[in-house]
């Protein structure tokens, strides 16, 4: 295969994280040296990037991820809550917190309630277990064990993680070894997408896999700008090649696809000329399709962490520095279970909020670390362990939208979190739960004291205010291009995720969700694309007009 740039292809994707990084591929397949992969960002060179504890390294830094941050709102006291997104070969795959979660069987069957046919569980099941290679499991319909992306349980025998697994029990919450599969419900360690230590991303696996084999062609360092249109008919990209310096222009035969996330997405559309007509003038964009939904609909999880201090216990604290973390690298080196290989949530918890819940309406997480302020990024100094907490679904509603015609200018992102008057009450349940399952029986030994928010953190009022002050997105932001029926006037994208009104433009991530799933997204977004990739190469292969 020649595997030489030129300027024009059949398919041109754009962004190649969970989505884009699979449809690249998979479309590379069948159709050779003709599929154009655009990113942003650089190739995934570094090492933090493989090294799953090097996420805490990246995750803030612009060279790694876009720094995004939500617009300041009374709900949340006025801050700018940070959302970064991957900016690097593999997208948020790369930089991510490295959980493979499905969601509820129920999520994706609302999807298809809501007038999206093909988009019921049993549709997509097929496409969760094309991709996935689970690992240490026994076959069954439900898993998948062929794909690219490894999925493995934990390696790393943790004294006080047991003994939070333990407790749970004493609060109704039963051992489940495998979530992802028939039932949902319960506590255990995480399914991770991690092989042998190193982080799996669509970079080293769908991506690596389709360059060698099937010629696919990568452009890192180009940044798109808009899509370039002949009528409604999308023929190509405007792109910033930052290595140069200069705009450039590549064309595509058959379909330009959008894969850059939640964000990214519905601003290149407005750029473009998409989006609602007034949204659109405010900037002097010549509109080519009026979708008013464009930028609409954000959903996120807003999660809140509670810290404890604990004694008679080694945590991950200790473990990071000093001879401690050099004898952890040693073992990462040799293969052995480290620190380096953890994902940085290490339990799950998945329960009902009240007994007339018919199924999970609350994820946990549970680490045997503990970080300053109670956020991911300085680790305390003493031994400690936090529980976390989030809604499924969420009911407030935000949107992302352009602030100027600046392709370089962030879009402003406001996700409106705690404005339902049910997400405030949920998430003051969840700060409870949280506490009550750091205080089991099974955790007495370590003698756990509450730092954060701490014991002058009582009424409902004083946790619902914890909660404003320093709640966090989840990085779970979706749904702000959604799919849906000739009806729904907010829908951007019908079921095979073709743009309204436009021919040869696709939306293939998390921005096509309709509604949020019971899950961290990325393994909805992986299930996404594959089906994705089927549908537009059957309609190549039926001649249908996209």
């Amino acid at each position: 295969m020649k595997n030489k740039k030129k300027r024009k292809y059949d398919y041109i994707v754009v962004g190649s994280g969970a989505a884009g990084g699979i449809v690249s591929c998979r479309l590379s397949e069948q159709h050779p040296d003709s599929v154009c992969l655009l990113e942003a960002g650089s190739s995934n060179w570094h090492p933090y990037l493989n090294i799953p504890a090097g996420f805490i390294k990246v995750i803030f830094k612009p060279g790694f991820a876009w720094q995004f941050s939500t617009e300041a709102n009374a709900l949340t006291l006025d801050r700018n809550i940070p959302i970064p997104q991957g900016r690097v070969l593999g997208g948020s795959t790369s930089i991510n917190g490295l959980v493979y979660n499905r969601g509820l069987k129920s999520d994706y069957d609302n999807w298809s309630a809501l007038g999206n046919e093909g988009w019921d569980y049993k549709s997509v099941l097929p496409y969760f277990n094309k991709c996935e290679r689970r690992i240490g499991h026994a076959k069954n319909e439900t898993r998948g064990f062929d794909g690219l992306i490894s999925v493995t349980d934990s390696n790393w025998p943790d004294a006080v993680c047991d003994a939070f697994i333990e407790g749970a029990s004493e609060f109704g919450i039963s051992k489940n070894p495998d979530y992802n599969g028939t039932s949902q419900e319960g506590v255990g360690y995480f399914q991770r997408t991690i092989f042998s230590g190193k982080r799996v991303s669509t970079a080293n696996t769908y991506i690596k896999r389709a360059k060698k084999q099937f010629g696919l062609i990568v452009m890192t360092h180009s940044q798109v700008t808009k899509v370039l249109f002949d009528g409604n008919r999308a023929i190509g990209v405007e792109f910033f090649n930052s290595k140069s310096g200069s705009i450039e222009n590549i064309y595509a035969n058959k379909e330009v696809i959008l894969s850059a996330g939640a964000i990214n997405t519905p601003k290149i559309l407005n750029l473009s000329g998409i989006g609602g007509i007034k949204d659109l003038e405010k900037f002097n964009i010549t509109p080519v399709a009026d979708l008013p939904g464009v930028g609409k609909n954000l959903k996120d999880h807003y999660s809140i962490r509670i810290s404890n201090k604990i004694e008679n216990a080694v945590t991950i604290n200790e473990r990071a520095k000093g001879p401690r973390l050099a004898l952890e690298v040693l073992k990462w080196i040799v293969k052995k279970p480290s620190i380096l290989s953890l994902s940085p949530s290490v339990v799950h918890i998945f329960c009902r909020s009240n007994k007339e819940v018919q199924e999970p309406d609350l994820q946990g997480v549970f680490s045997p670390a503990s970080y300053r302020n109670g956020y991911v990024g300085v680790l305390d100094k003493y031994p400690g362990m936090t529980c976390g907490f989030w809604q499924h679904r969420p009911k407030s509603t935000g949107e992302v939208k352009l602030v100027s015609d600046d392709p370089f200018d962030a879009p402003a992102v406001q996700p409106n979190y705690l404005q339902h008057e049910e997400d405030q009450e949920k998430i003051i349940l969840c700060a409870k739960l949280a506490r009550k399952m750091m205080s089991s029986d099974a955790l007495a030994p370590y003698n756990p004291t509450e730092t954060f928010p701490g014991s002058k953190c009582q009424t409902d009022q004083q946790i619902l205010d914890f909660c404003r002050r320093y709640g966090v997105s989840s990085y779970h932001l979706c749904g702000t291009a959604k799919m849906g029926p000739s009806n729904d006037s907010m829908a951007v994208v019908d079921s095979r995720l073709r743009v309204k009104g436009i021919t040869s433009l696709r939306i293939v991530d998390a921005s096509v969700m309709p509604d949020i799933p019971s899950a961290n997204i990325c393994a909805a977004t992986m299930m996404i694309a594959e089906k994705a990739s089927d549908m537009i190469l059957e309609d190549s292969k039926r001649k249908i007009t996209v």
